[in-house]
């Protein structure tokens, strides 16, 4: 369903992201991103001098490679485009990340590596997505691993779709479901 039909407005700012996942021919996985920012309006800035409508003012890189347990093996950050001059110094600090698994906490473990002025925010938020986007890429080899069946499946109580009282872990995953069973339907020929 899409959204209700907006209000007379005017467009002032756009923000781009991609991400994409691959697995390379070494076993392991790159997860890539780019986000652009662009204004529908010139400005001034202090460093670059104008801006213009549609040139980036944010462009950067990114790309975490991952084995089949997400643990990180590297990380490179590239900013092309930003505000202010120094703003690529910290992309280097972005290899710090080796060594970090992709899964709870990752978040936390991210910002106490290069959160604050050890890191850059618009990069920082990338890696949030860029996880997921792991997650996703990484689904047809976590497909093909035999799963004990006496542990949950990781995706259980994620999501709504994937609460344990729902339809889909019903029908997926019943040894999990704590879905209270419909009333068996009478045929009144009784």
């Amino acid at each position: 369903m899409p959204l209700s039909p907006p209000k007379p407005r005017e467009k002032l700012h756009t923000r781009t992201i991609v991400i994409e996942g691959y697995r390379r021919e070494d076993g392991l996985f790159d997860i890539e991103a780019s986000l652009a920012d662009t204004k529908t309006y010139a400005f001034a800035n202090e460093d670059r001098g104008e801006i213009r409508p549609g040139e980036k003012l944010h462009g950067m890189l990114m790309r975490l490679t991952v084995d089949e347990d997400m643990v990180v093996h590297a990380c490179e950050a590239s900013t092309e485009f930003a505000p202010y001059a120094i703003c690529p110094d910290v992309t280097p600090n972005f290899a710090r990340l080796a060594g970090l698994r992709i899964g709870p906490g990752w978040s936390g473990k991210v910002r106490e590596v290069v959160g604050g002025v050890r890191g850059c925010t618009h990069l920082v938020e990338l890696l949030g997505p860029m996880a997921t986007v792991a997650f996703q890429t990484l689904s047809v080899v976590r497909r093909s691993r035999p799963q004990d069946p006496t542990r949950p499946p990781p995706l259980l109580n994620t999501c709504h779709a994937y609460a344990a009282d729902g339809p889909v872990v019903a029908r997926r995953w019943p040894a999990f479901s704590t879905r209270t069973p419909a009333p068996a339907k009478t045929t009144g020929a009784e």
